[in-house]
């Protein structure tokens, strides 16, 4: 190995290191926010309403969460072309760490009535919006620090920061529940990881502001509306980042963030949190490791069949998975998480750079970020509320209106793989003019 081969692999290596980091802390706050809806938002912040409808609330804002995040894709993505994608990495992080810690801090509906759920709400906007810049720019400096030879396995690794974070998330809930009472938990504990976002987010800026700026990003055009480019060069694109998405995006909060309330609410079980929180902790555990390996094969065989197979397998396997969180027995609820998300792997390890080669260098941010964000609308935000409601009566949840769900959304998907081309090994300098 030469010296200067040596060099570029230290420096990529420390870039996706950056980019892990960051994206993992990013995510551990957005995630966060999900299950602590699912377990106590309800009755802190929407008391009034029944079990149910307090959890639907809960829902809502952390679907309205979603809305803010094309805002910032669009934001941080014009930015991210122009001044450049480890600025904007910077701020998005801290942007995403005040936010969560003050959620931490937020008086609750006894406190100050509906004054609460309304703070709730600008919190959750704020993560929304800086979340919608994180995911372009990690992306966007690994794939562009590395070779094509390997562009799947080093833009994968930040995709596994998200599964880090939610293993971050549920592992800390799922100490709490162990030492905690529910009563406890209920009126302080769920503050703590709230604010130990604060550790995290000065440990995240550390690394990212030691990082160099993309190559490519330096290299490239500077526009003047990378958005109006996008609209007008790169629609086509954009258009199969989001019908990508559909199955992705649907299933893993259908796998993480409605399995917690499908177990405590329509299982009609007695067991305690901790049995949904271990499952996820270790299908999380499983995921983050699975999830650089799924790049490196995606580098050999392509992107397009691995996001094929887990398009289809997610499809097939929510009927069962729900039908195995209902047995409230620990070891078929670890089982239905596992295969759930290592069937989501699939998709999101090639994910990152199928969509960094969709789009030219000097837009590059912009659409990825908008293409990704733009489909959590649709995708991911309603999710847990269509589940619900299409689940139904506590008593008698309909198991096969969830499978129809996500049959469609996995076929919205199989459809988009299909029409892109295949991208791998192809170059990420380029511009359409």
């Amino acid at each position: 190995m030469t010296a200067l081969t040596a060099a570029k692999r230290t420096n990529i290596v420390k870039v996706v290191a950056a980019s892990l980091v960051g994206t993992a802390i990013e995510w551990y706050d957005f995630f966060l926010y999900g299950s602590a809806a699912a377990l106590v938002f309800g009755s802190l912040f929407f008391p009034k309403s029944d079990p149910v409808t307090g959890t639907l609330l809960a829902f809502g804002t952390y679907a309205l969460g979603f809305v803010a995040r094309p805002l910032g894709g669009i934001v941080f993505g014009h930015f991210g072309d122009r001044a450049g994608r480890k600025k904007m990495l910077v701020v998005s992080l801290l942007t995403m760490g005040l936010a969560t810690i003050a959620i931490g801090l937020l008086p609750t509906y006894a406190s100050i009535g509906l004054a609460a759920p309304v703070l709730l709400l600008a919190c959750r906007l704020v993560q929304g919006f800086a979340v919608g810049g994180e995911w372009g720019g990690a992306v966007l400096m690994a794939a562009e620090h590395g070779d094509a030879a390997r562009r799947g396995f080093w833009s994968s690794w930040p995709q596994a920061g998200v599964a880090l974070g939610n293993l971050l998330a549920t592992g800390v809930l799922w100490i709490l529940a162990l030492v905690q009472s529910d009563e406890a938990f209920n009126s302080w504990g769920w503050r703590i990881p709230f604010l130990l976002s604060a550790v995290l987010v000065l440990t995240g800026l550390w690394v990212r502001l030691s990082i160099e700026e993309s190559p490519l990003f330096e290299r490239a055009p500077v526009r003047k509306s990378p958005l109006l480019e996008v609209i007008r060069r790169y629609p086509r694109e954009v258009l199969l980042a989001m019908g990508m998405r559909m199955a992705e995006n649907i299933s893993y909060y259908l796998f993480t963030v409605v399995s917690i309330t499908f177990l405590t609410t329509y299982a009609g079980t007695s067991a305690d949190k901790s049995t949904i929180l271990t499952a996820l902790v270790v299908g999380s555990a499983v995921q983050f490791v699975v999830i650089p390996a799924v790049g490196a094969v995606s580098d050999r065989v392509g992107r397009r069949p691995l996001y094929l197979a887990g398009a289809i397998g997610v499809a097939v396997w929510i009927y069962p998975f729900l039908r195995l969180i209902g047995t409230r027995d620990a070891v078929p609820i670890t089982l239905a998480v596992v295969v759930g998300l290592l069937l989501h792997a699939l998709m999101y390890a090639p994910q990152a750079a199928f969509f960094a080669e969709l789009f030219g260098t000097s837009v590059r941010y912009t659409g990825a970020s908008v293409g990704y964000q733009l489909a959590s609308i649709v995708a991911g935000a309603p999710a847990p509320l269509i589940a619900l409601a299409l689940l139904g009566d506590a008593d008698d949840p309909h198991l096969g209106a969830v499978a129809g769900y996500m049959a469609i959304a996995s076929a919205l998907s199989v459809i988009a793989v299909l029409v892109a081309r295949e991208t791998a090994r192809t170059s990420l300098d380029h511009d359409r003019t």
